[in-house]
């Protein structure tokens, strides 16, 4: 694990927060592609558009809005369930109980909430299928957030509110790096998760970013 300045004292925290997409689950296991695939069928569906040009709407409204279904709602004035509800019916036969997962999360001290731009269900089904459910506390989802999404610093505030954690000894587990700053600014610890991460990737912006790991339970072993 590389870290900034200091390493990781896990007995220094009370809460943890982690997102779910690609943080959960690990990038490698193709589950936020077939996210990604129905939000783009359903862009073709709504408007008549073959695959490209809905791949281009979607990235689009993404890059612009920070979640698909935000752009949708400003520019087009969706009712966003139905969209959220299409997206997330993903196969995870693939997905079974994980033991090690089970046990380094169970040892973690404290609180445990997932913070996501997805919905409570869409959590609650990949936390069951890893049979890792009875860790967490809260889901504070992107229908509780009223669909403003990360980075929105108002809702990180209103994150620690709901769930009770104090940002000073809480620890945020997160793969985009630009949802772990307004983390960073009120003074929550961050972790940065990316496969084959290069400091210089992209010109991504880790100034914020205390801890980075390949994946979360490569994390959670050296923790």
């Amino acid at each position: 694990m590389m870290n900034s300045n200091q390493p990781f004292d896990v007995h220094k925290y009370t809460g943890w927060i982690f997102d779910l997409d690609n943080t959960i689950y690990p990038e490698a296991s193709g589950l936020f592609s077939q996210v990604s695939d129905r939000m783009t069928l359903f862009i073709q569906n709504l408007f008549d558009l073959d695959r490209d040009a809905a791949l281009i709407r979607q990235k689009e409204l993404f890059h612009r809005y920070g979640t698909t279904a935000s752009g949708l709602m400003k520019e087009y004035g969706m009712d966003p369930a139905e969209f959220m509800a299409f997206v997330h019916e993903i196969d995870l036969s693939e997905l079974s109980y994980d033991a090690e997962l089970d046990e380094r999360i169970g040892a973690l001290p404290g609180q445990k909430v997932i913070f996501t731009n997805g919905t409570t269900r869409h959590a609650t089904r990949i936390l069951d299928a890893y049979g890792i459910r009875h860790h967490f506390d809260y889901v504070y989802d992107i229908i509780e957030s009223q669909h403003r999404p990360k980075p929105d610093p108002v809702i990180y505030r209103e994150m620690l509110d709901r769930t009770g954690l104090d940002a000073k000894t809480a620890v945020m587990i997160e793969d985009m790096a630009v949802n772990l700053k307004p983390a960073a600014e009120i003074g929550i610890t961050t972790v940065l998760l990316k496969q084959n991460f290069d400091g210089a990737e992209k010109g991504i912006d880790t100034t914020h970013v205390d801890f980075i790991a390949h994946d979360l339970k490569t994390f959670l072993r050296q923790v």
